[in-house]
């Protein structure tokens, strides 16, 4: 049942069919759709994880932006065996055009550019609908620092964009209560001092406190070094990461540069040498698929957590 803020209009037409006007929040943007889409395109992986989890495979009509820098995994294969790759990175407006799509979902830095040609305003023209990731609106506007629930919040909007709204309470019902089940009992005296160590070798490209890695670290129970960093993903200074000094550093792995390599660099570079997770060794890896909004962020808790406790 459509809530009056998300359904501006529902007639129940003849012979049971159902002609429903839903509109959504989207950044900062309100989106109608007169009907489910039937001919959707996601963008990344965890993106295309959640149309999946939805079970919403049947109303795409294929994905972006994976092969050009990430692999998939055996079930992420499976899920998205019947749907083409429409673009190994970005989609040009023309791919997305060409393939009679009728819904993206993307987000800015995943599959968008502010400014670029393929945004909200440039798709419209071809009747291709935007929903734009909530952790990505920190690039076009001022929002709340990352939660777990910006993970919780796109299930939802998807569920009612796509009228499986039931299904995305369940899902989302049953990550809480996983969760909570989890952490039940768990206690750490002190928050243990995190870097999130994406890639570079020159300057360090980091999560800061719009992005879900601040969430995951704070949800498992330690604190993000750069959560007063008042952007999503961006570049930082080495310097700053040493005057920090973190207890425990998180490599997310995906690209060419493996999560080894990037442990093996930070621990053989002499500045490093006087941090204190280097100097005990503590690093934890999240891929790429759990350290983005998505599904696998649940997983990427419960890994972080057991990481923090660990002697």
């Amino acid at each position: 049942m459509k809530t009056p803020l998300l359904a501006t209009a529902a007639v129940i037409l003849s012979a049971g069919l159902t002609l429903a006007e839903t509109t959504v929040e989207s950044c900062n943007r309100t989106v109608t759709f007169d009907a489910p889409p039937k001919r959707a395109v996601s963008n990344d992986v965890n993106l295309t994880e959640m149309m999946l989890v939805l079970g919403l495979a049947d109303r795409m009509v294929g994905y972006t932006g994976v092969s050009g820098w990430k692999t998939l995994d055996e079930g992420m294969r499976a899920g998205v065996e019947e749907l083409p790759e429409l673009s190994a990175k970005y989609p040009s407006k023309e791919v997305l055009v060409g393939a009679d799509a009728d819904f993206f979902f993307a987000g800015w830095n995943y599959g968008m550019k502010v400014g670029g040609e393929v945004t909200p305003e440039t798709l419209e023209p071809f009747g291709i609908k935007v929903y734009e990731l909530t952790e990505s609106c920190a690039h076009i506007m001022q929002k709340d620092k990352s939660s777990i629930d910006d993970m919780y919040a796109d299930l939802m909007t998807l569920g009612r964009i796509f009228d499986v709204e039931e299904k995305a309470s369940a899902l989302v019902d049953g990550y809480r209560a996983e969760l909570s089940a989890f952490s039940d009992g768990l206690t750490i005296s002190t928050p243990p001092r995190v870097f999130v160590y994406d890639s570079g070798e020159d300057t360090p490209f980091t999560a800061g406190r719009y992005a879900m890695p601040t969430a995951l670290i704070e949800a498992a129970g330690g604190v993000n070094i750069m959560d007063d960093f008042d952007k999503s993903w961006a570049t930082v200074t080495w310097e700053e990461v040493v005057e920090r000094n973190p207890e425990v550093i998180v490599i997310v792995n995906y690209g060419e540069v493996t999560a080894e390599q990037k442990r093996a660099f930070m621990m053989s570079t002499p500045a490093f040498a006087d941090l204190d997770a280097v100097k005990n060794d503590r690093f934890v890896t999240l891929e790429y698929v759990e350290a983005t909004p998505g599904p696998r962020n649940i997983e990427a808790i419960k890994t972080l957590a057991r990481a923090f406790r660990a002697d």
